[in-house]
């Protein structure tokens, strides 16, 4: 018996993916090689491999910190494509500077040594063991990997600012704007953002996929940037941790943040 119609364009389409795929994934691999469009995956032949932790932490040393260094946050926001809009009112930033009582307010207090009132230091996304922003979001938009990055999908979010006033840390920032005439070096490497997006530090996970520390850690020359594995005690940030005191951000809440200061 004749096949139907139906069956006929089954068994045309089926043979004509199966005569595509071959060179289609040729094309793909080689393509690869050239670009490097496969750095940093499981198996990506030449390629370093991926940075892995249980849970990653940052640890910043505020007294290395000085006032007029922005070598952290000019790497950071070239790296990821942040806009420099030039208006306050729609400022996107990763990271930025602050003054120690702006960043502990409930630290502060009369008898602070004015060295500590006067410091500046970089203040980022804390990637919370509990983070509020996660909670609130209606669309999954934001979400916690199992190694403690807590992480933006743009193509989810609809910028309805709900995490922006769950964040106790003021870290997420919003495209009020369309961002990308705002882009001085494009970095055709990381994808840029859209108006209404929400947008804020991702620990540098596309570099850690590829085996490369966060673009603020390597851009520091004081090295007041210290990033790793808080739960391997043989990690440089466990070891620092368990040998200077350190404090972190409105800890007092509950959200468990894990970029810790030496002050």
């Amino acid at each position: 018996m004749a096949p139907t119609r139906r069956e006929f364009l089954i068994i045309a389409g089926l043979s004509v993916i199966g005569t595509a795929c071959p060179p289609l994934a040729r094309i793909a691999s080689a393509k690869a090689k050239v670009t490097g469009a496969w750095a940093g995956l499981p198996g990506a032949p030449g390629r370093a491999p991926a940075l892995t932790a249980r849970r990653w932490a940052m640890v910043v040393d505020a007294k290395k910190c000085y006032d007029d260094c922005t070598d952290c946050m000019t790497a950071c926001h070239s790296t990821h494509n942040v806009p420099a809009i030039g208006n306050p009112m729609h400022e996107v930033k990763w990271i930025w500077p602050e003054r120690f009582e702006k960043v502990f307010p409930a630290e502060s207090h009369p008898r602070i040594p004015e060295a500590v009132r006067k410091q500046i230091g970089p203040v980022l996304c804390n990637h919370c063991d509990n983070p509020p922003c996660v909670r609130v979001c209606p669309t999954g938009a934001t979400f916690r990997r199992t190694d403690g990055i807590v992480m933006m999908d743009s193509h989810r979010c609809i910028g309805c600012k709900i995490c922006l006033a769950a964040c106790p840390y003021g870290a997420r920032s919003i495209n009020f704007v369309n961002p990308r005439p705002f882009i001085r070096n494009l970095n055709p490497d990381f994808p840029t953002r859209s108006k209404g997006v929400i947008e804020k530090c991702n620990f540098c996970e596309e570099r850690l996929a590829r085996g490369i520390l966060p673009a603020c850690v390597i851009a520091c020359r004081e090295k007041a940037l210290v990033f790793g594995d808080v739960d391997n005690p043989q990690s440089k940030v466990s070891q620092i941790l368990d040998r200077k005191f350190s404090i972190r951000r409105r800890a007092e809440l509950g959200t468990k943040p894990q970029v810790y200061y030496i002050l």
